[in-house]
């Protein structure tokens, strides 16, 4: 009883994961590139420890070397002298020096050996990781700039079907305004008919009449000539002939 409602709880938050890694795919690309600095660094540690062993085999190897050199030149000195035990003894020291020295020599090409393969298989891993992230961050940006122009096309879409259609707002508006026009052009009609053109046109020649006098009045004082009006000569008043400028002086 316990098991099965452990596995349906297990179930339910493994959903619930899932649909936040769904929501949220920048922050799994984020925590990839963290395990990856942690794998890198527990891969250099392990690294470091194999390249340690590397140097140990190098030292052994050197002193060993020297050992070598060392024991051959008191074998062949005491050979030389007639010292044959001792002479036998550094002998047999520098045969058991040379097998320790062949091991560690063997030992040694291994280890670095190994330890290249570890340095370029390392480098592999992680260039292989860095393009699998760079390519979900690529994929990231295009999904999320898709989406985004669906998104605007849907809007789009939506817009031209609702802003064309029957009893919208633009309508409405357009309606309103069409009527408040018409009911003002209703109104500058009703009140240019209401205006009375007869009294407006006697106005008018009223105006002309005094303007026509004063004209005459000033060529007069000043000796010009009216020109006719227009449209002939017909009604032009009579004005005496020509003087020089200036206003005219009653003899005394």
């Amino acid at each position: 009883m316990w098991k099965r409602i452990a596995t349906l709880f297990r179930g339910f938050l493994g959903l619930f994961v899932s649909g936040l890694e769904r929501q949220n795919p920048r922050a799994l690309i984020e925590a990839e590139k963290d395990n990856l600095r942690g794998q890198i660094a527990r891969f250099n540690d392990n690294l470091a420890t194999h390249a340690g062993f590397c140097e140990r085999l190098m030292r052994q190897v050197k002193n060993l070397e020297v050992q070598e050199r060392d024991l051959a030149a008191k074998a062949a000195a005491n050979l030389k002298l007639g010292n044959r035990n001792a002479a036998g003894q550094y002998a047999l020291q520098l045969k058991t020096v040379k097998e320790q020295l062949e091991e560690n020599r063997t030992q040694l090409q291994a280890a670095e050996d190994t330890y290249k393969k570890l340095v370029q298989s390392r480098d592999v891993a992680v260039r292989e990781a860095r393009a699998k992230i760079e390519g979900l961050k690529r994929l990231l940006t295009e999904t999320e700039m898709m989406e985004a122009q669906a998104e605007l096309q849907e809007m789009a879409s939506g817009m031209i079907s609702t802003i064309g259609g029957a009893g919208d707002t633009i309508n409405r508006v357009e309606e309103y305004l069409t009527e408040r026009r018409d009911k003002a052009a209703g109104r500058a009609r009703v009140a240019v008919s209401t205006i009375d053109s007869s009294k407006v046109e006697l106005l008018e020649a009223e105006q002309q009449a005094l303007a026509d006098q004063a004209l005459t009045e000033f060529a007069a004082a000043y000796g010009l000539e009216v020109p006719p009006p227009a449209g002939g000569t017909e009604g032009a008043a009579a004005l005496p002939p020509p003087k020089d400028m200036g206003p005219t002086v009653k003899e005394g």
